[in-house]
């Protein structure tokens, strides 16, 4: 398998030659079972590495088992890694394997290892060496063949300095060092990795892929991306929602982009909320890309019925009557719609175009009840989309929740925060 198919399989973007190294390295020390620590800053893609290494193995029809060593409390991390005895500790009911029982034959991948308390460093040292282990509260003990691929962020030598992991350990891991190159390296890569994430987040909600001007294009290429891929796949999906022109340019990239570099990750000023619980994220950006794509197609029917020049939003939004709920796509509700468009014949049900009179409706509301030609808030748009959710359930809360697709703990939440009781 040459490295382009490698790249297409893992879904690996890039041409930078420090990445092509770190993935021939992996290639070719896969079929040994040689230890293997993958460096790097947070962000730029370590998991691929061991990942690559197993599928390219003999072992790669035996288990393979990741484990992030910081996402583990230091009290268990001994039962997790090695198992433990029924009575071990308070609340060992069972006896139970640990990761490197159930990996045996297979790879383990241990990311964030620097995390690993000194303890627990031991137990790892004595497995590299002779492949043997002892359940927590246990004496007997057992045996495992297991490859081990470390990964980290930080300089493992200083930790060493420091005194915060052994020594011994350091050098056992670092048979063969990967080195995954920072974003900022990458510079010829941001343009294309942009593109991905841009098309990908396009693709999945159904509206149009935002793109650069060349000056932003400059701009995205010099930032120093303190947060490496996982930060510009979020500026692209900020962006992405955010943003109602899909061209866009260096000012209003800058205000995407942290002027604090020491900052892991952008922070914007809109209304959308990162201490979202993922269900409900999902559910808003939903919302809020049907009522962009509502937007672009209502600034498409003006430009055909005036046959004027493009201009970046309509003055006044169009009226909709909430006749009955669609359940397609991802799950999430959102209301068939009629739109009207003043002094014209046409007019648009759900996302198509429809010539003749326009059906006279009861109880017509207005989507801006804002100041001509401001845009409603995304709070606007999710506290309107529950209160008709609990008008048409009478109220019920849990049968509400339910067909908007989230939590009722959450809807709980959102009544109080919108005032809606």
């Amino acid at each position: 398998m040459d490295l382009r198919q490698i790249k297409d399989k893992y879904q690996i973007i890039g041409k930078d030659p420090g990445l092509d190294r770190a993935i021939e390295a992996a290639v070719n020390v896969a079929s040994t079972d040689l230890s293997v620590i993958v460096t790097g800053e947070s962000g730029v893609g370590k998991e691929f590495i061991p990942r690559i290494i197993h599928d390219h193995s003999p072992r790669k029809h035996k288990r393979y088992i990741a484990v992030n060593c910081g996402a583990i409390p230091e009290g268990t991390i001994d039962s997790e890694l090695f198992g433990h005895e029924k009575g071990a500790f308070t609340g060992a009911v069972d006896s139970r394997k640990g990761y490197f029982e159930e990996a045996d034959g297979g790879t383990i991948f241990l990311d964030e290892v620097a995390e690993l308390p000194v303890g627990t460093q031991v137990r790892l040292l004595r497995v590299l060496q002779n492949g043997e282990f002892i359940r927590v509260g246990s004496s007997k003990v057992q045996k495992t063949d297991v490859r081990v691929i470390a990964a980290t962020n930080i300089h493992l030598d200083r930790a060493v300095a420091a005194g915060k992991f052994r020594r011994d350990l350091y050098y056992r891991l670092n048979t063969v060092p990967i080195v995954m190159p920072a974003l900022r390296e990458r510079k010829a890569d941001i343009r294309m990795l942009f593109r991905k994430f841009a098309s990908d987040f396009a693709d999945r909600y159904t509206m149009q892929p935002v793109r650069l001007d060349d000056e932003a294009m400059q701009l995205l290429e010099n930032y120093p991306w303190p947060g490496n891929i996982r930060q510009l796949k979020s500026v692209t999906e900020r962006i992405s929602i955010m943003e109602t022109d899909r061209l866009i340019t260096a000012e209003k990239l800058s205000a995407y982009l942290p002027k604090d570099h020491s900052s892991q990750m952008p922070v914007h000023t809109g209304s959308f909320s990162d201490s979202c619980s993922d269900p409900y994220r999902e559910f808003l950006i939903q919302l809020y890309a049907q009522y962009q794509q509502l937007r672009m197609d209502v600034d498409e029917l003006v430009r055909i019925v005036k046959g004027s020049t493009p201009t970046p939003q309509v003055q006044q939004a169009p009226t909709i009557n909430h006749t009955h709920m669609l359940t397609e796509g991802s799950g999430v509700r959102v209301p068939s719609t009629e739109l009207r468009v003043p002094g014209s014949e046409l007019e648009v049900r759900g996302s198509e175009f429809h010539k003749g009179p326009v059906i006279e409706v009861e109880e017509v509301e207005n989507l801006n009840e804002q100041e001509e030609g401001t845009p409603l808030t995304l709070d606007q748009i999710t506290g309107r989309a529950i209160a008709e959710a609990l008008h048409r359930n009478a109220n019920n809360r849990e049968k509400a929740a339910a067909e908007l697709g989230i939590s009722a703990r959450t809807i709980y939440r959102k009544i109080k925060e919108f005032n809606l009781e």
